[in-house]
């Protein structure tokens, strides 16, 4: 069987006791590793791997007991662990939640590599990761998954299970709303765990444990590598830097308390080079291809304005992203040598007003009169409410002749492609296109339909289309879907994918694309892509292909011996 038989038929959820292509098996009772297996922030030397230890059963998430073990991990070229590339031991116990990190070093770049823990003779699944290509090399492809708002209540995770199947994804991009913070509700398809809303470090380890049961989310995380970043619901929604919307003192005591813990959490149960008290946002390099810049735009902002008329929306001493990292930011994007720069962003940078540019006569003659005319913000929790921190980024890209550009984003619900204008207010009678972003649908949370409880692509359609009016540097829109996106990038183009869900609260849903845009090299412009990605052979398949179907024959051997 070759990579695609093996994907299609699903039976590779034999090795290593879970898939890389659909459902994890569940884990037996005795099981010590039952929340899988997971690998982020790959670089080319080294990759962070993370599991959760289960050493009695009194020691579940958030108690805080059981006693400290001393956990095995392995890495090998080969999926039967015949080749072992490095080893070692980690300590753990109840002061990380028995969690496990292992910053594995001294590996080859451009590979894929399995790994597996061990404790008391008992190991954990398999999982699957891939380093990143050396600094300067040339590569000739990526393919990245782009995720973001996946609500357990709202519905399954068959969208992480889709991007498990394909087998052809070099790491996979989670924008942020990794989980929610509400309490269970009574009509969910599935509810939260704990059933109250998270406030103590408790809570958030049991959330986070739980969303780390879901099979296809441990199908994903053992296929591919992860790089991650919070939004808000890893708190409390619309949270900033001093409180947030969803946080009331003193009945919910201190935001400082609060803030701790869902970061200590954060830490502990994700796998990404992340420790309390130091800083998220980071940088992953991919040869001369691709620079990968992950934002952290709720530790360090201004609280968000009370209403979109506001005027302290273009306060100049209001922030998203905090002067250290906007200028981290700026510095990183005017100075890069890679072709792309890719910028994980979890709130929209592009600018969603009404009206946001002189695009009537009417307008024109009013804005002779007066001078420009600034439009009402869609949503002051973007980058909207924060006009003077976009403005710095936008125009250094501008003064600078920056090229290739890309912010990917998530957190709104909905999928967009979308320039972004050096000057909004006259796009496009004036001034020119200096970067683009490209917004990936939730993988549950709901969207417009589901507020409104109306059928989808019924009023969507005419709210999309006044947008898209008022807006013209908005090319595409949809409100309705849930989903995933898949990133390819090439020295020609970088192109999205937007894949949409039949059913969210059906585990076994089906996909389909709805969208494919494409940024071509040289340009800071949308265009419509001309067919979907699928069916490309990726890159490293000759490379992967005889050792998944090797892997494959393994475990059917070892399972006819049972």
């Amino acid at each position: 069987m070759n990579r695609r038989q093996v994907l299609r038929t699903g039976s590779l959820a034999t090795v290593g006791g879970v898939t890389f292509a659909g459902p994890a098996l569940a884990a037996e009772p005795e099981q010590p590793f039952r929340h899988g297996v997971a690998s982020g922030d790959p670089l080319p030397d080294s990759v962070l791997l993370w599991t959760r230890l289960t050493p009695s059963a009194s020691a579940t998430p958030g108690s805080g007991s059981g006693a400290e073990s001393v956990v095995g991990w392995e890495v090998a070229r080969d999926a039967g662990f015949r080749r072992i590339a490095a080893r070692g031991t980690v300590r753990t116990g109840p002061d990380r939640d028995h969690t496990v990190k292992a910053d594995v070093t001294g590996l080859e770049p451009d590979r894929w590599y399995y790994y597996r823990f061990s404790w008391r003779g008992s190991r954990s699944p398999v999982g699957r990761t891939r380093t990143a290509p050396a600094a300067g090399s040339a590569v000739a492809r990526l393919r990245f998954g782009v995720v973001s708002c996946s609500n357990w209540q709202a519905g399954h995770f068959a969208a992480y299970r889709h991007l498990a199947e394909r087998g052809d994804l070099d790491l996979v991009i989670h924008l942020g709303d990794y989980l929610y913070e509400y309490g269970a509700e009574s009509d969910a398809p599935r509810r939260h765990d704990p059933p109250i809303e998270m406030i103590a470090l408790a809570d958030y380890r049991r959330r986070h444990a739980q969303y780390k049961t879901d099979p296809s989310l441990q199908a994903l995380h053992a296929a591919a590598p992860f790089a991650v970043t919070w939004d808000d619901h890893e708190s409390a929604n619309d949270a900033w830097a001093g409180g947030a919307e969803n946080h009331t003192e003193p009945e919910e005591g201190g935001w400082a308390d609060r803030k701790a813990a869902s970061q200590q959490a954060y830490a502990e149960w994700m796998p990404v080079r992340y420790e309390p008290g130091g800083k998220l946002y980071r940088r992953l390099s991919f040869g001369s291809l691709a620079e990968l810049s992950m934002l952290d735009l709720r530790s360090y902002r201004s609280e968000q304005v009370a209403h979109p008329f506001d005027g302290g929306v273009h306060d100049d001493e209001r922030t998203i992203t905090g002067k250290q990292q906007l200028d981290w930011l700026t510095a990183g994007l005017t100075s890069a040598t890679a072709q792309w720069k890719l910028v994980g962003n979890s709130v929209m940078i592009s600018p969603v007003q009404f009206p946001s540019t002189l695009n009537t006569r009417e307008l024109e003659a009013v804005a002779d009169m007066i001078g420009p005319i600034e439009g009402v913000p869609y949503n002051v929790d973007q980058w909207d409410g924060y006009t003077s921190d976009r403005a710095a980024v936008l125009r250094a890209l501008r003064d600078r002749g920056v090229t290739g550009t890309v912010f990917l984003t998530g957190d709104i619900h909905s999928g967009w492609a979308a320039e972004l204008p050096a000057d909004p207010l006259t796009y496009p009678l004036s001034g020119d296109s200096v970067a683009t972003e490209l917004v990936c649908t939730s993988v549950t949370s709901d969207n417009l339909d589901d507020y409104l409880n109306l059928p989808p692509r019924t009023l969507s359609l005419v709210v999309e289309a006044l947008i898209k009016l008022a807006n013209p540097h908005v090319k595409y829109l949809d409100f309705d879907s849930h989903g995933f996106s898949v990133l390819e990038v090439t020295p020609a183009q970088v192109r999205m994918d937007w894949f949409r869900l039949a059913d969210r609260a059906d585990p076994a849903s089906t996909a389909e694309v709805t969208a494919s845009y494409r940024v071509p090299a040289g340009s800071e412009k949308l265009e419509r892509a001309p067919r979907s990605m699928d069916g490309d052979v990726p890159r490293h398949e000759a490379a992967a292909e005889h050792e998944l179907a090797a892997a494959h024959r393994q475990a059917l051997a070892r399972q006819e011996a049972r």
